[in-house]
């Protein structure tokens, strides 16, 4: 069941229908980012029917309050969550003093368009009342070359008629979260003028009760207007802005060009934001709006020049790719190392926090792939530098170590759920997943062996310390836990979370010794430690069942009624928003991989008959409602040869929002798993693997397509990679001789191979 609002366009999404009762689904679909800053699809002008305005900046949040009646020992002192921030697209619009609103005006030829060639988003119609008659254009981008500046161009044409038109150009700091409690406001004014043809507002974080610090946001924006016009200041608390009112004929026509700088504390001291912004919109104004939308779409080409995925006979899996690559780019593309990457992103406010454990398992893989080094580098060097604030989170639940938060701005944990804070503690092998992940994928060691080691080493010291010793099984466990499978809650070994902590141990013991020696010191693993990490590793304790050969989720899994997703009814999906939360943790029903996610992250350890005994039995219970589900199945299913259910799983994750699969992208996209069709085709559909040093591909072609290609970066090579109806060629675009396995066999890459497709 999936609800599509736009057309398929390879390259665009649009439609011509004004859906008033779907608005907040239109909104997030049309969100737009550059990284630093966005906001969702709401249009320029007011509105007063139901939407979701919201405008968000990189890395400004709120500590908020999660202290309540069951509050236990070593609950994180907040909530954080991103904060909607100014509104400083906002151009109110008065036609012979009527307030246009598309909630209560009809209007003709209605058109919205994101371009994800280069960010535009566009939305024009024609309004008609009495003897009036005017075409209306809105045209906004933010900038991924200067990324502090936005741009809002709006027209109108006077088809029929002589109307007065008002254009109220605004910068409106009255913002406030969907999420607020009673309505709270986290803004308050701290400074506002009118410079001519510039006004700016600051703005600054309410006091806090937690000593996190107060974020301040100078915004400062620049008019220009087409025609003659009349002008009134607009000053009014936490709003700044200009009046413009125009008398036209038919015939003619008027544009606003509004440009905004937007910088905040993190960046810029308080003292000299102003400054800082006036010298943004200065440079800026030397150029027109179409001329800095000129820079943005060369920008934009390099990036799809490295990046794109092209897909002949699917429209529907073209557009869906496109549209998450073109969505995690606007989200972020490793110019901070500070930031990371949200699973709401730009587009809305669920979830709260900054940072899941979604980046390291599922965006990592794709960006080594589709940019260069450095951008996963940040990543890595985000997390180093949240070290301290997880060796609170570990120290918090009596333990040794560090804990990386499930949710965080800072490190430290900031989500006030119990089953998460204290029992998905699975997420924390997903950080130094991503350590070898890199360091396989570049063949680089080097962070590994400098700052990565110390991670490594803490959460290996962490795990150490959650583990409990059975003596009547004479083996280690781990109990009180919450698997990938957020469906069951405090179960007791949780095979993933069990192998996943082997894993870091054993990774840590082959790799400290080879560490820097400053790192070593720093450290100061004792033998005894390493002694103890050996013991765990080889005396871990694995629920598995001989009889049907598999992996056991957790110890009491196969107890339950064991009934296949296809047994449920129409009317029970998704289960989080029909059954209660009792009867959902009750069944078996599985959210989202969990012993397959393990199977997924170790491929090279499992044998092709343990892989398929245990997607056949686990895959038919997962109901696939985390968006996080279906691109791990589709790798594995693509791998099993079952290339019908990995098309059907890619579809799903490919257009999970476009198609508003589990019904809630309304509140915004699901950031954090759109890489999910990206490596449904790479590694699912091309078979890309990178085992010890080795790169290997294992392509098929779907049924319905013609043929699909990708380019990949790898060890300072440019590799493209075509597979059509006949055969799987292999581009060397940039770089040295490789020696690479395609089904299996070695093959050595000079310029260009050229070898027959395997047809199943």
């Amino acid at each position: 069941m999936h609800k599509r609002l736009f057309t398929i366009d390879p390259w665009k999404i649009t439609t011509d229908t004004l859906d008033r009762e779907n608005k907040r689904l239109m909104e997030s679909l049309t969100s737009i980012g550059n990284g630093y800053m966005g906001m969702r699809g709401m249009f320029e002008e007011a509105y007063s029917g139901d939407s979701h305005q919201g405008v968000y900046l990189a890395g400004i949040w709120y500590p908020d309050k999660t202290r309540v009646g069951w509050w236990k020992n070593g609950y994180p002192d907040y909530f954080g969550k991103v904060i909607n921030a100014v509104n400083f697209i906002a151009v109110d619009i008065f036609i012979d003093d009527q307030p246009l609103d598309l909630a209560i005006v009809e209007v003709e030829a209605f058109h919205v368009e994101l371009d994800m060639r280069n960010g535009l988003l566009t939305r024009s119609f024609i309004y008609e009342e009495n003897e009036v008659k005017i075409n209306f254009t809105f045209e906004r981008f933010v900038s991924i070359v200067d990324q502090e500046l936005g741009f809002v161009r709006v027209k109108a044409e006077v088809l029929k008629g002589a109307p007065t038109i008002r254009l109220i150009s605004k910068m409106d700091g009255n913002v406030q979260n969907e999420d607020s409690n009673y309505e709270e406001i986290f803004w308050e004014e701290k400074a506002r003028e009118h410079q001519g043809e510039r006004s700016y507002l600051t703005m600054q974080t309410v006091p806090n009760d937690f000593g996190t610090p107060r974020f301040t946001v100078t915004a400062m924006m620049n008019n220009q207007i087409s025609q003659e016009v009349s002008c009134e200041m607009l000053n009014e608390h936490l709003v700044t802005g200009d009046k413009f009112s125009w008398k036209g004929n038919q015939g003619e026509a008027i544009a606003l060009e509004k440009t905004v700088a937007v910088v905040t504390s993190r960046d810029i001291p308080d003292e000299e934001q102003t400054a800082a912004a006036q010298k943004l919109i200065q440079k800026s104004s030397a150029e027109s709006f179409d001329q800095h939308l000129e820079k943005q779409t060369a920008a934009w080409q390099k990036r799809w020049q490295k990046a794109d995925v092209q897909i002949k006979g699917d429209d529907e899996a073209q557009q869906g790719i496109r549209y998450n690559l073109f969505q995690l780019f606007s989200t972020y593309y490793g110019e901070d190392e500070r930031l990371n990457v949200g699973p709401k992103g730009f587009t809305g406010e669920k979830y709260g926090g900054a940072t899941y454990w979604d980046t390291e398992a599922y965006i990592v893989p794709m960006y080594l792939s589709v940019a260069d080094p450095e951008v996963t580098q940040k990543l890595l060097e985000y997390r180093y530098k949240q070290l301290a604030g997880a060796k609170i989170n570990a120290q918090r639940q009596g333990l040794k170590g560090a804990l990386y938060p499930m949710v965080t701005f800072t490190g430290v944990e900031c989500h006030n759920e119990w089953e998460i804070t204290f029992e998905e503690i699975h997420r924390n092998g997903a950080m130094i997943h991503a350590i070898a992940d890199y360091t396989e994928y570049t063949g680089d060691k080097t962070y590994l062996l400098t700052d990565g080691i110390k991670v490594v080493v803490e959460v290996a010291r962490f795990w150490a310390d959650r583990v409990h010793y059975s003596i009547r099984n004479q083996q280690y466990m781990i109990h009180g836990v919450t698997g990938p499978n957020e469906y069951e809650n405090n179960v007791n070994n949780n095979w993933y979370t069990n192998y996943l902590a082997v894993w870091c141990l054993t990774y840590a013991l082959e790799n400290y010794d080879q560490a820097d020696t400053s790192a070593q010191n720093e450290l100061q693993v004792t033998a005894e430690e390493k002694e103890k990490w050996q013991d765990i590793a080889a005396n871990m304790y694995f629920p598995y069942d001989e009889e049907l050969d598999i992996f056991v989720q957790h110890d009491t899994f196969l107890d339950k009624e064991l009934l296949p997703a296809t047994a449920l009814k129409a009317e029970d999906r998704p289960l989080n928003q029909n059954w209660s939360w009792d009867r959902v943790l009750r069944s078996c029903y599985i959210k989202q991989a969990d012993v397959l996610q393990g199977i997924y992250f170790f491929g090279d350890r499992f044998s092709a008959e343990e892989k398929q005994r245990n997607f056949d039995f686990y895959e038919p219970l997962t109901v696939h409602e985390s968006s996080l589900s279906p691109c791990v199945h589709a790798i594995l299913a693509a791998e099993l040869g079952y290339e019908d259910k990995a098309v059907e799983l890619y579809k799903r994750t490919a257009r999970l929002d476009l198609d508003n699969y589990n019904n809630d992208t309304d509140d915004g996209l699901h950031i954090t798993s759109m890489s999910g069709s990206w490596l449904a085709i790479v590694q699912g559909f091309a078979g890309m693997r990178t085992y010890q040093g080795q790169l290997s591909f294992t392509p098929f072609l779907p049924e319905m397509w013609e043929g699909y290609s990708f380019t990949i970066n790898y060890r300072g090579r440019l590799i493209s990679v075509t597979t059509d109806q006949e055969q799987v060629t292999i581009d060397l675009v940039e770089g040295d001789t490789l020696t690479l396995n395609v089904y299996g066999k070695a093959e050595t890459l000079v310029d260009v191979l050229t070898i027959p497709l395997r047809i199943a």
